[in-house]
C-alpha cells in the first residue's frame, strides 16, 4: 500500500501539460532569393527602400530583383496597398508559380547604420505570427538592405531575427484545454555572410531562448502548481502516486537543470533546518506563514576546463506567492492576482543558468542563489512590528510584511558574498515605485559600481532589453533607521525603489562589485498577458562577457 501525506500545495488539481518547445532549425546561407523554395519568403524593408525611379522601378536592388521575378506583382501590391516600409507595416502576397508560395514584405521604419536588436527581434516576431497565420513550415529572411553593416552587426541583426522568430511562435498553452499545433520547423537567413560564426551566433541564440522560455514557464505558473517546496506529513487519505504529477516545486526545476548539465552544473537545496543553520532569520521570518516550505536554491556552474578568471552570481528573488503577509494586498492597483510573477527574478536566474549549462562558457565560475518562498498570512506567520535577524547579524524591524522580497534577498546576498563571488547582480520585482518611474518595459539599476553597470549596460545593447540606472542617495537611508533594531524594512513612500535598494545594500560585502536591478514592469507582457523571461539574455551575455571567450 502507497504512503499517504498531507500537502497544501495542490489546490485545484491542476495538472500542466508538458511544455512544447519550438524545434526549428536555423541556418545561414548565401543562395539567391530567386533559388530558395519554400512557404514564406519574408522581406524585410526600409522606407527608404520603397522609393522608385521615373519608370515607377523600384531603386532598391533586391526589391527591382524580386518584382522583375514577379512579373511586377510586388509593385503594384505595394502600391495598392499604400505599402511604405513603415515600422508594423506588413503585406503578404500569395503566389502561384513561384518557388514559395507566399512573399512577405515586412516595414522596419527608417534607415539606420547600426541596427538596433529591438528593430530585428520585432522583424522576427513579425515573421512569426505571419508563418502562423499561413501555417507555413519553412520561412526565408532577407532583408532588401543591410549596406553599412559590421560583421558584429550582421551576427547579431541574424541572432535578434532568430531570437524574435523563436520567442513569438513559442505559447505557454500547458492550461488550456487545447493546444495549437506548431509547424514552423525551419529558417532560412539569407545574405548575411553565412559561415562558422554566424551558425555559431545562431546556436548561441538558441540556447538563450530555450532559457527565456524556461523563464517564461516558471513565471507563467501558478502558486497552486509551482511552489518552493512541498510539505508532507504520514496520515493523510491522500496517495503521494496521484499528488506529485500535480506538482510543479521550485527547487526540482533547479535539481532538474543541474541534472541535465551536470558536467558543468551542480545544484545544492538547503531546507528550512539547514537554513537555520545558516542563521537566514530574514528569510525565514518571510516563510513562517506558508503550508509550503521554504527551499533555497543554489546551482553552481563551474567551466569545463581551464583557469577561473573571475566569479559570479545572480541572485533571483523567488516569491511563488506574495500575499502581503498582514499588510495584505487589498483594493484596486494591489495587483494580489498577479503575484504569482513575484518570483521573475529567480526565473530569470534558473532560466540563465539553464543556457549557461548549455553554452558552457570558459573561464568563468557562476553561482545562481534563489531564496524561495510564499509570503502568506497565519499563526505562526511574521507580524508588522516584529524584529528579525539576517545572517550577517543585522537586526530588521519589520514595519511592513508586505516588503517581503528584499528580506529574503539579504540572507541570499550574505550567502553568495560567501562563496567568494567579486560580483554580484541580483533582480527582483521589488517595488511598484520602480514601475511608477520607469513605466512597464524598463528595469531599474541601482549600484554604486560605475564599472559593473557598464558590463551590465554594454550587455543590454547586444540583447535589447531596456536598463535605466537609477540613483543611489545615501541620505534616503535616514528614513530607514529603526529606533529599536538596526534598521526598518520599507522607508518614505518617495524614492521607495531607491531606500529597497539601499537596504539590500546593508547585506554586501563591501569588497564585492554589486548590481540590483528591480524589474517588476517588464517582468510581465500586458499585451499578451504572459511573463516575458526578461532578465535571461541579457545575464548570459553578461557571464560571457566576463568569461575569457
Amino acid at each position: 500500500m502507497a504512503k499517504t501525506f498531507t500537502t497544501r500545495s495542490t489546490l485545484g488539481l491542476t495538472k500542466p501539460a508538458p511544455s512544447v518547445i519550438p524545434q526549428i532549425a536555423f541556418s545561414a546561407k548565401e543562395i539567391e532569393f530567386s533559388e530558395w523554395k519554400g512557404d514564406l519568403l519574408a522581406v524585410a524593408v526600409l522606407e527608404k527602400d520603397m522609393s522608385k525611379d521615373e519608370s515607377f522601378k523600384f531603386k532598391n536592388a533586391i526589391l527591382r530583383r524580386l518584382d522583375i521575378l514577379l512579373g511586377g506583382l510586388l509593385g503594384d501590391t505595394s502600391a495598392e496597398e499604400d505599402f511604405a516600409g513603415k515600422t508594423g507595416q506588413l503585406t503578404l502576397i500569395r503566389l502561384r508559380e513561384s518557388g514559395f508560395r507566399r512573399i512577405g514584405l515586412f516595414g522596419l521604419g527608417q534607415s539606420t547604420l547600426s541596427p538596433a536588436p529591438t528593430t530585428y527581434q520585432g522583424l522576427g516576431e513579425a515573421i512569426a505570427a505571419a508563418a502562423k497565420a499561413v501555417q507555413a513550415s519553412n520561412v526565408a529572411v532577407v532583408l532588401a538592405s543591410s549596406e553599412g553593416f559590421s560583421e558584429d552587426s550582421k551576427l547579431n541583426t541574424a541572432s535578434a531575427i532568430a531570437s524574435g522568430i523563436m520567442l513569438g511562435v513559442y505559447e505557454d498553452e500547458r492550461f488550456k484545454t487545447e493546444s495549437k499545433r506548431l509547424l514552423l520547423k525551419s529558417v532560412d537567413i539569407l545574405g548575411l555572410e553565412a559561415g562558422a560564426g554566424i551558425d555559431s551566433k545562431l546556436r548561441y541564440t538558441g540556447d538563450v531562448c530555450s532559457g527565456v522560455i524556461l523563464a517564461r514557464d516558471l513565471a507563467n505558473s501558478p502558486a497552486n502548481v509551482l511552489t518552493p517546496g512541498m510539505r508532507m506529513t504520514e496520515g493523510s487519505a491522500i496517495d503521494l502516486n496521484f499528488i506529485a504529477p500535480l506538482l510543479v516545486v521550485l527547487a526540482d526545476e533547479a535539481s532538474k537543470i543541474a541534472s541535465m548539465y551536470d558536467d558543468v552544473l551542480t545544484a545544492t537545496i538547503l531546507d528550512e533546518d539547514q537554513c537555520k543553520e545558516y542563521k537566514m532569520g530574514s528569510y525565514l521570518g518571510v516563510a513562517a506563514a506558508s503550508a509550503n516550505p521554504p527551499r533555497f536554491i543554489h546551482i553552481h556552474y563551474k567551466p569545463p576546463n581551464g583557469q577561473v578568471k573571475a566569479k559570479l552570481a545572480i541572485v533571483g528573488k523567488g516569491l511563488t506567492f506574495d500575499s502581503g503577509g498582514y499588510n495584505l494586498k487589498t483594493g484596486p492597483g494591489c495587483f494580489i492576482e498577479r503575484m504569482k510573477l513575484d518570483m521573475g527574478g529567480s526565473a530569470a536566474a534558473l532560466g540563465a543558468a539553464k543556457s549557461i549549462g548549455q553554452i558552457k562558457p570558459p573561464g568563468v565560475e557562476v553561482h545562481f542563489i534563489v531564496a524561495a518562498c510564499e509570503n502568506m498570512i497565519s499563526g505562526t506567520g511574521m507580524r508588522p512590528g516584529d524584529i528579525i535577524t539576517a545572517s550577517n547579524g543585522k537586526t530588521i524591524e519589520v514595519n511592513n510584511t508586505d516588503a517581503e522580497g528584499r528580506l529574503t534577498l539579504a540572507d541570499a546576498l550574505v550567502y553568495a558574498c560567501k562563496q567568494g563571488a567579486e560580483k554580484v547582480v541580483d533582480l527582483a520585482t521589488l517595488t511598484g515605485a520602480c514601475v511608477v518611474a520607469l513605466g512597464p518595459t524598463i528595469a531599474g539599476v541601482f549600484t554604486p559600481s560605475d564599472e559593473l553597470v557598464k558590463e551590465l549596460l554594454t550587455a543590454a545593447e547586444v540583447t535589447g532589453e531596456k536598463f535605466w540606472r537609477m540613483p543611489l542617495e545615501d541620505s534616503y537611508w535616514e528614513s530607514m533607521k529603526s529606533g529599536v533594531a538596526d534598521m526598518v524594512n520599507t522607508g518614505e513612500r518617495p524614492g521607495g525603489a531607491i531606500t529597497a535598494a539601499l537596504f539590500l545594500k546593508q547585506f554586501v560585502d563591501e569588497k564585492v562589485q554589486w548590481l540590483h536591478i528591480d524589474m517588476a514592469g517588464p517582468v510581465l507582457n500586458e499585451k499578451k498577458k504572459s511573463a516575458t523571461g526578461f532578465g535571461v539574455s541579457t545575464l548570459v551575455e553578461w557571464v560571457l562577457k566576463n568569461s575569457s571567450s
